[in-house]
């Protein structure tokens, strides 16, 4: 065994060293499954046209189809069908390394008498959902690894969007139109899922890397505003992600290696005839394995490793089967220096150790019901564990414990969908979700390290909450769309609920010129232990002020406008406004505190109900598909975010930029006689920076800690936030494999942009913290 090991490794470096022209491949396999869009049914007898080659194939009884022999390259498909609309695929690339597997979906055509059917341009950002009318779009794996900084995180990708900016350089939290980032949802598969990131904290939405394979993830949604009805339980966005399909009828690898970890993913049929395949990824921290070879990194111990996997199980009349998830542990720690001699700053006094799993199991089942029915149910289970411990040198060899946490929860997800294809013209989609949670929280903290050391959290409880939704669509003609619908959101805990409408339009006045009107009704359920927070009265007893915390709401309009002005290019352009209201404030009519400023952790003080915002501006983006090897896509957004606290003062938000301008854009360079191309991608970022609290130096020096000047939250803006990202990469097609080298280049001019200021009492001064500078990330990957 060990000697087959050994020839095998041998045969690898001989292949991938070899020179171009003795081992060079010119071909590989495209292939693909064609459904309707609705019912995502198989569509058989589908005009499949390899445009380049002028080839054609027509789809089989399961939609299949499959072009060998085909060269490498980029592609352009065309499928054609007289009950759908024809649409053309754009830009794919083909790899010697691996197979290109499409999954494609249909609109159907609607003829009326007299009508004239035009062929349709495909718009590759086209949203998946077609209840999805307005500020929403697809994204694919291809854009999460193009794109400069994205790193396979489609947070950081996200940033390329109009009205999407990131709350840090050092985390993937985005805000969305002005909205805190805990407004986000993700879902995966049709659940909702637990955040999906390493080094995340309780109730943030994002966290330092991401847990998600761009090797497991297909092309999916995001969406900033006015969801259809099936989205519930957020309040700025959603990220709808789907998992592609391994490959049925091939097995394949691929190998990654860079500063992020080794990535290692298979994919494959379980059987020659049967139809079902894996997909498994796995990942261990390059800082991890450097660690363990005895290299001082410095900073603090840092590891990470995860795991995910789909798995697709057909059984013919009985459905489809599905499993997927994935699971994540992540470490890191930090010692206290008790030499005070070394003390350049008070950060240098604290120590901390974090810990942090989480994870979600699923499986899925897909029914079809009679021609027009579909049925997908699904049962998960997920958990978010997350510890944190942190102490503090009052002097040297002197220790305390400064704050102590963890955070358990635990969620049973089941889930069921009915899609319901009544004619041409009408189609209904109804479901249900219920989430069973169960939490172990416990967290105890200092206000401040002269402050006792007091109990914030200590309870293990459950509860339940209830999604459900109906929704139908109408489309009279090609041209025009509607849809309306209404979702019921129920929290058990305290019986908070929340009946919400939804509608949108949509009208194709021409080939290239499109508007949409949109509105809902949206909330959202506040951090699980925000419920349970322990709180003193005036008498000095202990109570929990939050449990009868109701949802945040939010109305949300948006009107869009749309011009298609060249082939492949995209100029779009939305107003929206939102207004918050039910947002939990303090209970202390002086206090500026307000739910709509955090980005994450649990607040344990007493709130209520009362405090209102509101957001508000333009965005327009100018987007130009990949074509003839290179791409643009230019965002620009105007806007104001504003709130009320229990103190009746309206305020700018901590995220009110006011701006944002992004510019991202890409060439790819090819050397086809050697099958070699090389890779140039660039990413420019413009935005108003976010608001700050003025500090009271007097009263800091005083207290010897940090002490805002409560009244005044938020008047001070940072100077505008300016970064520049490179991506450059070459890629070889060789026999049977391809490679890629990359290397991104993220904020290549080290520009220093603020994130925050805060007193520090070792110096008696205000000192200015300030985001990453310039990092180099350096990735190898080999396909085969």
């Amino acid at each position: 065994m060990h000697n087959q090991f050994s020839v095998k490794l041998i045969l690898l470096f001989l292949l991938f060293y070899c020179p171009d022209y003795l081992v060079a491949q010119s071909t590989q396999t495209l292939q693909g499954k064609v459904v309707d869009q609705v019912l995502q049914k198989p569509v058989s007898g589908a005009t499949v046209l390899l445009t380049a080659q002028n080839r054609t194939v027509t789809t089989d009884e399961e939609g299949n189809f499959r072009f060998a022999n085909t060269p490498i390259g980029l592609h352009q498909v065309r499928i054609s069908h007289s009950a759908f609309k024809t649409i053309q695929l754009d830009t794919l690339t083909l790899n010697a390394g691996k197979e290109l597997v499409l999954s494609i979906s249909l609109d159907i055509n609607i003829v009326t008498q007299n009508e004239v059917i035009v062929k349709a341009k495909a718009i590759r950002s086209k949203p998946l959902n077609e209840l999805s009318m307005l500020s929403a779009r697809a994204f694919t794996v291809e854009e999460t690894q193009r794109y400069a900084a994205a790193v396979n995180d489609p947070s950081r990708m996200a940033t390329s969007f109009a009205g999407v900016v990131s709350a840090d350089d050092g985390n993937n939290n985005i805000v969305i139109r002005g909205n805190s980032p805990t407004g986000l949802l993700w879902r995966m598969e049709g659940i909702e899922i637990p955040n999906p990131n390493h080094f995340s904290s309780p109730g943030s939405s994002g966290g330092g890397i991401s847990i998600l394979s761009a090797q497991l993830l297909g092309t999916s949604d995001f969406i900033t505003g006015a969801f259809p009805a099936e989205y519930s339980n957020a309040l700025s966005g959603v990220f709808d992600l789907k998992l592609r399909k391994g490959n049925n009828e091939k097995r394949e690898y691929t190998v990654q290696a860079g500063l992020l970890g080794l990535n290692l993913a298979a994919e494959g049929p379980f059987s020659k005839h049967y139809g079902g395949s894996y997909l498994v990824n796995y990942r261990y921290s390059t800082l991890s394995i450097l660690n363990k070879m005895g290299l001082d990194l410095g900073g603090g111990i840092t590891n990470f490793q995860d795991l995910a996997y789909h798995i697709n199980l057909p059984a013919n009349k009985a459905g489809t089967v599905s499993l997927f998830g994935f699971w994540g542990k992540s470490t890191q720690e930090y010692t206290s220096d008790k030499d005070p001699g070394k003390w350049e700053s008070e950060a240098d006094r604290y120590g901390a150790v974090y810990s942090g799993n989480v994870g979600v199991s699923g499986i899925s089942h897909q029914l079809q019901i009679g021609d027009k029915t579909q049925l997908k149910t699904s049962l998960a289970w997920s958990i978010q564990k997350l510890g944190y411990n942190e102490e503090y040198a009052v002097e040297p060899d002197s220790l305390i414990s400064n704050a102590k946490e963890k955070f358990t929860t635990k969620k049973w997800i089941l889930s069921s969908t009915v899609n319901r294809q009544i004619n041409n013209k009408n189609s209904l989609r109804a479901g249900m979700v219920l989430n069973e949670i169960d939490v172990d929280f416990k967290k105890e903290s200092r206000e401040y390290t002269q402050e006792p050391l007091l109990e914030r959290l200590a309870i293990s409880d459950q509860t339940q909450i209830l999604q459900a939704f109906a929704q139908w669509q109408f489309k009279p003609n090609n041209q025009l769309s509607f849809t309306g619908g209404i979702n019921y959101l129920k929290l058990f805990l305290n019986n908070s609920g929340s009946i919400e409408p939804r509608v949108a339009m949509r009208w194709d006045i021409s080939a290239k010129n499109s508007i949409g009107l949109g509105y809902g009704l949206h909330s959202q359920a506040q951090a699980m232990g925000v419920y349970f927070a322990k709180a003193a009265d005036l008498d000095g007893k202990w109570y929990q002020p939050n449990t009868g915390l109701g949802l945040t709401k939010s109305n949300h309009f948006v009107l869009s406008y749309q011009h298609l002005p060249g082939k492949g290019i995209r100029l779009n352009s939305e107003l929206y406004f939102q207004q918050l209201f039910n947002v939990p404030v303090s209970i202390y009519d002086t206090s500026s505190f307000s739910t709509l400023n955090i980005i994450q952790d649990i607040v344990t003080e007493p709130l209520e109900n009362k405090g209102k915002g509101k957001n508000f501006g333009i965005e327009v983006s100018l987007e130009k598909q990949l074509r003839n090897y290179w791409y643009f896509l230019f965002s620009n957004s105007v806007y104001q975010s504003k709130y009320s606290a229990a103190d009746g003062v309206e305020r700018n938000t901590r995220f009110n930029g006011n701006f944002a301008s992004t510019f991202t854009a890409g060439k790819e360079f090819i050397n086809a006689g050697r099958h070699r191309s090389y890779g140039a991608n660039i990413k420019v970022v413009y935005a108003g920076g976010f608001r700050d609290t003025p500090i009271d130096l007097a009263a800091s020096v005083a207290n010897g800690y940090t002490k805002y000047i409560d009244a005044a939250a938020f008047s001070l803006q940072n100077p505008a936030y300016f970064r520049a990202d490179i991506r450059l990469s070459v890629k070889w097609n060789k026999a049977r494999h391809t490679s890629m080298l990359s290397l991104d280049i993220q904020n290549t001019t080290n520009r220093k942009n603020i994130y925050n200021r805060n007193f520090d009492p070792l110096k008696g001064k205000i000192i200015t913290n300030y985001q990453t500078g310039i990092i180099p990330v350096i990735n190898y990957s080999i396909e085969f």
